[in-house]
Order: C-alpha cells, then structure tokens, then sequence
C-alpha cells in the first residue's frame, strides 16, 4: 500500500485545495460551478494510491502512482488559478470570458501540467518535446476538422458577430434563419421559427455570410409588397397604408413604417410597405396582421386589390343582374333600425339617412376613432363589438366601457365640436354606419325627443369618465344634463 510521506505531494494537494477554496470564495455570482473541472482533477487525485495493491509484483507502481497524484493535483491547481485570474479578477472590469477560451485554456494546461511532471520523472527533454511534436502532429491530422471548429469557434468569440438569443441568417438560403441558443466550442445551435433545431459546425458559420437581425439595433424591418389600381393617386394610397398599420401588433412608432411607389405592374402600382418591429421571432403573425389592416382599410375606402389579368378564352354567358341599389339601401336601413335610439324614426326616414352615407368595417385592434383627434361625425353600431378607453398622462390607459350592436358612439364631438375625448376600438369585426352633422340635424328635426336622451346619455358618460380617470374637470363635472341640451340645441340651432 503506497504510504502517504511525499512532502512535494502533501504541498500539491494544499496548493490545489487552497486554488479552489479561492476561486469559490472570490467567484463572481453564477460563476461557481466553473470549478467542476478542477474539483474533478481534485477528487481522482487519490485514486492511485491503490495502484501499487492491484500490481504488487510491479517495481514501478509506487513511482507511477506518485507521479499521477501529482499529475491530477498540479491540473487541478493550475486550473483553479486560471478561474481566479480570468474570472474572479478579470470578469468584474469586464465582460464575462466566453466558456470555449476557458476550455481551451484549460485542455493546454492539463499538457503543461503532464510536461511538467514527465520532466520530474526524468524524462530527457529533447525526448520529451520531440516525442510531443509527434504526438501533436498525429493529433493534428486526425482531429483537423474538428480543430478547425475549435478555432472558428475562437474566432466567432473574438470578433463577436452575434450572441445568445440573437437571430441570425446563417447562409445565403432566405428560409435559413434562427434564434441562436448556444455557441460552444465545435458548433453554433440554433432554433428557428419551424422550432427546428439545427447545429451548425464553427468552420461552416466562420466562412458563411451572416446577417444578425438583432444588432446593432434590438429592431429589424420588414417589407411587404401591396398592389392597388391605378386609378387611385399614389399619395392617397399611400396615406391609407400608413395609418392603417399604425398600432398593428408588433409595428413601431420609431423607427417610423413608411409606404414608397415601388413598381408599376400589369395588374397595378406596386408599393412597398416597409414596418420595423423588435418582435422577430413573431414576425409572420407581425407580417400578416399589417396586411390585414391594409385590407380593411383599402376596402373602406373603396379600393379593391386588383388580381392578376390573363388571356383567356372567352365564353357567352348569361348577363349578371347586379343588385339593386334601393334593396342595398333598405337593407342598410334594417340594420339601421336596430341601431338603438335610431329605432324611432320611421322606415323612410332611415332609407333616407342611409342612402346618404356607408357602413364601414373595421377589423379586429382597428382604432376607429382616436382620443384628441377633431370629429365632426358620430358611429352606430350595426354589428360586432367596441371597447372605450382613454389615455390619462402618467397613467395606464383607463378602459371605460364596451360598446356591441345598437350602442353609438362619437357623439360629443359631433354635437358640440369638440375633440375627441376617447379612442374607441374594435375587438371583433366590427360594422359601423357614420352619421355626419346634417344628417343628424335632420334626424333632430324629425324625432325631438332624442335630443334629450343624447344630452342625458352625454352626461353620464362624461362622469363615468371622470370618475373612472379621477381627475374631474370641472368643465364637464359642473355641467348637468340639461346644460348639455341647451349646447347641442344651440350648436345644431334647434
């Protein structure tokens, strides 16, 4: 059995375990269990003392197991005290070290470490380094590809193209792009929006075109191409765009989207749609969304997306009676009818206002009216669902109410001028039928009594308001109902 009396040995080990009690004490927060390697050095150290029990008839097996103590103690001191040096002292003026150069540092140190004691064991040096030469020659041959890994590896870590949780295109092909998960030291691990995991070895990604969608600003852009007619002026087309993706799902304020002419095509003008959005690993649902509140918006106001022309063959077919517009207006004025308060004017009256006017649809998040916008119309409701809210300065948006089929809304503003006092937007798609001031005036004038009941319905939401915001102005608050009649009387001149 090998006697523990070596004096060098006994240093070692007081050497190894004081290195690793060092870098534990000093170690920066989440950084501890860097010393798994050097601890596992540590704890085989005393596995070869029963070398000398298994070969009892082996001159040498005293000497050997000595020599691999210290081997295993001298690795386990000399990585403890690259931890101290390049972590605990380094890491708090800088950022943390990547894990692949404390790796790569360490596997060089466990070769120094056995050059060292090989040199005690009396190894010739000339032999030593001659016979290493060799070795690593062979090594180097055998194991080029993944040394070639190793040092682009070293290499993405120097220039530092990109980071954890960056997405990246990581070639030419489009479609290859993800969320990057980890960099070791062989390859780079990335997850895409299939929830694809791929690994890409270092030397690959090293050589490959890289685009980060994710520095050196946290947002990217994205571009979507829209036809319309050629009928429509560019610019109207363009404004119509630009406030129909404003507040879409994942779409910025700034960097602002912006709308440019971008081809004239056979089926009509193209345009380029360009929208910038920190949202990247969502930016299909980002991508679509957009599109859709483009759709709504073209088709409120009259534009349709043209397809594409082809040359066919024709063939005669019977003439396509179009509806007529009066059964258009009649149906309108049905729906019109269960619109709440205008349920008192007569039929006529309600084929007359909706003759004059069209029903509008807004999709579902679509802002319909804004809080401070000037208005001079109020909505009805025919079908689908709003909500009410207001924004109150260094405050979350205060949500008031929600509005369904039969409700209205926008009234104050048409009634008494003045701007909006809240933004109202739909939560499900949602109809609305837009009355301007003289055709309201012209409702007044036939069914008086609603004017009352608008007044009452103005001054109770005025308070729900207030109340709701806790910050009562007292312009609105002082005014009773019948104060608020005697404005909209005095406005529409009744």
């Amino acid at each position: 059995m090998l006697a523990w009396n070596d004096i060098e040995t006994t240093r070692q080990l007081f050497g190894a375990v004081l290195g690793m009690a060092l870098f534990l004490v000093t170690a920066p927060k989440g950084r501890r269990w860097l010393a798994r390697s050097p601890a596992i050095f540590l704890l085989l150290s005393p596995l070869p003392v029963v070398l000398p029990v298994l070969f009892p008839s082996a001159p040498s097996a005293v000497g050997f197991a000595q020599q691999t103590i210290r081997f295993l103690l001298l690795v386990s001191f000399l990585q403890s005290l690259l931890l101290v040096l390049f972590v605990s002292l380094c890491e708090r003026v800088r950022s943390p070290i990547p894990k692949i150069f404390l790796d790569v540092l360490g596997i060089t140190l466990i070769g120094v470490a056995l050059v060292v004691v090989l040199w005690e064991a009396g190894a010739a040096a000339g032999e030593l380094f001659a016979g290493s030469a060799v070795l690593t020659a062979v090594l180097g041959f055998a194991l080029r590809d993944t040394l070639g890994n190793v040092v682009a590896g070293l290499a993405i870590h120097a220039e530092h193209p990109f980071d954890v949780d960056d997405w990246i295109q990581y070639d030419t092909n489009a479609a290859h792009v993800g969320k990057i998960v980890e960099i070791n030291w062989r390859a780079t691990k990335v997850i895409t929006l299939d929830l694809a995991y791929v690994i890409i070895p270092n030397s690959q990604l090293a050589q490959a075109s890289i685009r980060n969608f994710t520095k050196p600003d946290p947002w990217s852009r994205r571009s979507l191409f829209i036809v319309a007619p050629y009928e429509i002026p560019p610019q109207r087309v363009q404004s119509i765009m630009l406030e129909a993706v404003r507040g879409s799902f994942g779409v910025l304020d700034s960097p602002a989207p912006s709308v440019v002419t971008n081809n004239y095509t056979e089926r009509g003008i193209e345009y380029w749609v360009r929208i910038f959005t920190t949202e990247f690993g969502q930016r299909d649902r980002v991508d679509g969304m957009a599109r859709d509140r483009i759709f709504y918006a073209l088709a409120r106001n009259g534009i349709r997306i043209p397809v594409s022309t082809h040359l066919v063959r024709m063939t005669q077919l019977p003439a396509q009676v179009e509806e007529p517009q009066g059964n258009i207006v009649s149906e309108r004025a049905r729906r019109l009818r269960s619109a709440g308060v205008l349920g008192m004017l007569s039929l006529e009256q309600l084929e007359k206002i909706a003759g004059k006017h069209d029903e509008r649809i807004y999709a579902v998040g679509e802002q319909i009216i804004r809080q401070g916008d000037s208005g001079t119309s109020m909505f009805f409701i025919t079908d689908g669902e709003v909500t009410v809210s207001v924004n109150v300065p260094g405050k979350d948006q205060i949500q008031l109410r929600t509005l369904q089929s039969g409700d209205y809304f926008g009234e104050m503003s048409l009634m008494t001028g003045e701007p909006r006092l809240a933004t109202v937007t739909a939560i499900a798609e949602t109809r609305v039928f837009e009355v301007t001031g003289d055709s309201f005036r012209e409702i007044l004038e036939h069914q008086p009594s609603l004017l009352k009941q608008v007044s009452e319905d103005i001054h109770r939401r005025l308070v729900e308001k207030e109340e709701a915001v806790e910050c009562a102005r007292s312009q609105h608050l002082g005014q009773t109902s019948s104060d608020i009649l005697t404005t909209i009387s005095e406005f529409f001149r009744l």
